[in-house]
Order: structure tokens, then C-alpha cells, then sequence
């Protein structure tokens, strides 16, 4: 009986399974982000590359999936601009990793409460991604969670940039400013990404419903 159910029971949809592949390289990436902010060492930043490129990796292949096959089990451009979106979000953690070592940047409170948020962000869009087949409605409770979680992260951003203008006292406190409020960008960029997301997640759900 149990054979019978596995052979009847319908397959994974190769673009739906892709992209949730992304979608969990993308909370490991910003999970390995946060344990930057905790411990930026080399090892740490190394992780947060690994995991952006392995992303990179999935990404490539569904977008030759696309190219490859014109039956989709959603949109193809919605399909297109969410793993982009999606993509996006994991670039500018690379990004941020990379910036602050050149930089010589040490992680703050802010930056620490910022990618917490983003962290958690990432997550809702991937539960978004696993309920798109088979619970769209909850897909959609995902994405307005994600949405919640990005506009937290732009009041700790504002935050973050206010108490940077009360910092400088000297040229060098000016020099630090411009080093963490390039930093502040790239993270509130990753959110917008994350917004982007999640508005795609919802209108995939108005389609399907």
C-alpha cells in the first residue's frame, strides 16, 4: 500500500523545489551573518561566501530551467523576479561581510539588532516558499510577516543613522560615520530586497487564489 501511495502521490515541481533551495541558502546566509556580527572572523565571513555562492549555484540553474521549459507551475516572471529578489538579499549580506572587512568595521548593537530582524525576515519568506503548492493562504500570512519584519528593520536603521550624526567630534569619528552608514545601507537595501520578496509572494497568491 505504501508503494502504491508514493507512486501516486504527485511529484515536487522542479522550480518550486529549486527555489526553496535558494530560499534556505539565503536564511543560512544571513544566519551566518549573524554569527559574523557575533564573532567576525575570517571563518565566519568564509561561511557567509560559501552560502552566497552555493545560492548563486541554485539560482543559476532554475533560471536555465526557465530558459529550458515553458510550462511553469506559476508565472515565469514572477518566478523570475522572486528568486532574484530573493538573490538579492543574500548578495548584500556578502556584500556587508565584505565591506566591513575592508573597512575594518566592528559589529554594534544596531547592526547586530538589524540583521537579527533580517534573519528573521529571510525566514518568513522561505515558509512562504514551502506553503506557495500546497497553502497559498498561509504563503501569504509568511509574506505579510516578512513585510512587518522589513519595516522594523527601516526604524532601526533610522535609529542607527540618527545616533550617527550625534557621534563625530573629530575627523576621525567623521571617517568611522561614513564607514557605518555605507554598512547601515547595505543592510536596509537587503530588507528592501526582502520586501520585494514578499510583495511577490503575495501577488503569486492573488494568481493562484
Amino acid at each position: 500500500m505504501g508503494f502504491l501511495k508514493n507512486l501516486f502521490r504527485p511529484k515536487p515541481d522542479k522550480f518550486l523545489t529549486l527555489l526553496e533551495q535558494q530560499a534556505d541558502f539565503t536564511v543560512q546566509g544571513m544566519e551566518a551573518l549573524a554569527a559574523y556580527m557575533e564573532n567576525p572572523s575570517k571563518a565566519c565571513a568564509d561561511e557567509v561566501t560559501r552560502l552566497e555562492k552555493e545560492a548563486d549555484e541554485v539560482r543559476r540553474i532554475l533560471i536555465d530551467e526557465l530558459n529550458r521549459n515553458f510550462i511553469t507551475p506559476i508565472d515565469r516572471e514572477d518566478l523570475h523576479a522572486l528568486s532574484r529578489a530573493i538573490d538579492d538579499i543574500i548578495d548584500y549580506a556578502y556584500s556587508t561581510v565584505g565591506e566591513m572587512s575592508i573597512l575594518e568595521v566592528k559589529p554594534n548593537d544596531y547592526l547586530r539588532r538589524i540583521v537579527s530582524l533580517l534573519v528573521d525576515a529571510t525566514r518568513e519568506i522561505y515558509m512562504g516558499v514551502i506553503r506557495l503548492s500546497d497553502h497559498p493562504g498561509v504563503a501569504e500570512d509568511h509574506a505579510v510577516r516578512a513585510k512587518a519584519l522589513e519595516n522594523r528593520v527601516e526604524w532601526v536603521y533610522r535609529e542607527a543613522i540618527a545616533a550617527l550624526f550625534r557621534m563625530p567630534q573629530d575627523m576621525a569619528h567623521v571617517v568611522e560615520m561614513l564607514k557605518l552608514r555605507e554598512i547601515y545601507r547595505h543592510l536596509s537595501n537587503a530588507a528592501d530586497r526582502g520586501d520585494e520578496a514578499a510583495n511577490i509572494l503575495s501577488d503569486i497568491v492573488v494568481k493562484m487564489t
